[in-house]
């Protein structure tokens, strides 16, 4: 009963509770900083373009993908089924791993730019990496939050 409780219930919130229930109101965290991550790998030159397609990829799609689960669950789309519940634990844990893998990317990318690039180059991705990172935080921690709720549910 402890676990369900910590993470606002086995329900998954709609209307405006979304922003009142502890893993549901990591969404916005996770609408800003993966914005930042998006806006930030567009405007920074990267030396592997892979590498920018990828994370450019991950954030893209994860923010399109947050968007659009915050908005179904204020409509109250999920009508209260338990099968939404399952693919918010699901979406958040494949958020998390695509994140991570992301970030230390990211990461990998930043430090071999030291020759041939400018500084602010250099730091507009340094930025990126820690939002990136942060990202992936956000997005671990409402993973967790999610499988304590799918398994109350």
């Amino acid at each position: 009963m402890a676990p369900a409780a910590a993470s606002g219930g086995s329900t998954l919130p709609s209307g405006f509770s979304v922003f009142t229930t502890l893993p549901d109101l990591l969404f916005i965290f996770e609408f800003i900083f993966g914005g930042l991550v998006w806006i930030l790998v567009a405007s920074s030159l990267v030396p592997w373009p892979l590498v920018q397609g990828w994370v450019m990829f991950v954030s893209v799609f994860c923010f399109v993908a947050t968007t659009t689960l915050i908005i179904l669950y204020i409509i109250g789309a999920h009508g209260g089924e338990t099968s939404w519940v399952t693919l918010d634990a699901a979406y958040h844990c494949t958020a998390a791993l695509f994140y991570l893998s992301a970030s230390v990317l990211e990461a990998l990318a930043t430090i071999t730019m030291q020759d041939g690039f400018t500084y602010r180059h250099y730091h507009e991705n340094i930025a990126a990496v820690v939002f990136s990172y942060v990202a992936t935080l956000l997005y671990v921690v409402h993973a967790v939050f999610s499988l304590i709720r799918w398994k109350s549910s």
